[in-house]
């Protein structure tokens, strides 16, 4: 693998940006376990081969990555986009030098917050939106009117929303009141459609007022990320992601 094909691959920024890197010294490469930052390279076509190396950027250790998984914290009035001439983004909350390589996976609307990932891996994105896949996605919605034991059965066995055919089979159950007082519904969907959960509530006679995704898949909203706050996932919520989407270790 060429060395700066690793550095934007560990997210130090575009080929560009880590040639500029390299030329100026900060990055330092060495045999793996000789416990030294290692000679400073200037090559960025060095060809190296991360199993038997270590490599550092101003001295500090950089654990290769292939794939970046990222969870943001959507706040409300920022459209998931990578980009648009007329609105701020998702993007905006990305580390910049992770900002070229990651996309979110689905939309969320502009006023919905929530958990979005936004990995750079197009197959598992591909997978977790196929409805095939069944991969569940939880979200809080706090409504105009309280729902009876009737809508919400009609919730679960699937309403028409207007697209020719009714919704999946959905989990749908009522939680204790906001501080407004408003009714609050908790409602599981195994799909995507635009606009699906605030379409369903319609459906049934209430209306959305706020709506918040809180997971998708295995991953959970983390309660001490705030909007608009961006981490990377841990090993082990990549690999629950990974078999949520049905991929193997290594593919």
């Amino acid at each position: 693998m060429r060395l700066d094909k690793f550095l934007c691959d560990c997210g130090f920024g575009t080929r560009k940006e880590v040639r500029e890197l390299i030329k100026k010294g900060g990055v330092q490469v060495c045999g793996a376990g000789e416990g030294q930052p290692g000679k400073a390279v200037s090559d960025p076509g060095m060809q190296i081969d991360p199993e038997k190396v270590q490599v550092s950027v101003n001295g500090e250790r950089i654990r290769y990555r292939e794939h970046l998984y990222l969870l943001l914290h959507k706040p409300a009035g920022v459209v998931t986009a990578s980009s648009d001439k007329r609105e701020r983004t998702v993007m905006e909350f990305v580390p910049p030098e992770a900002a070229h390589r990651v996309q979110p996976v689905g939309r969320l609307d502009k006023d919905t917050e929530g958990l979005l990932l936004l990995p750079d891996d197009g197959e598992l994105s591909h997978r977790l939106l196929s409805p095939k896949r069944h991969v569940e996605k939880l979200y809080e919605a706090h409504l105009s009117k309280d729902l009876t034991r009737e809508a919400l059965e009609r919730l679960e066995n699937g309403v028409d929303i207007g697209d020719g055919e009714p919704t999946l089979p959905a989990k749908a159950e009522m939680g204790p009141a906001d501080a407004q007082g408003r009714p609050v519904l908790y409602l599981t969907l195994h799909e995507g459609r635009f606009h699906q959960v605030k379409r369903m509530a319609e459906a049934v006679g209430s209306e959305v007022l706020y709506l918040k995704r809180l997971r998708m898949g295995p991953l959970s909203l983390p309660e001490d990320l705030a909007p608009g706050a961006c981490r990377e996932l841990t090993p082990e919520e990549e690999d629950a992601l990974r078999s949520a989407a049905g991929l193997r270790e290594g593919e």
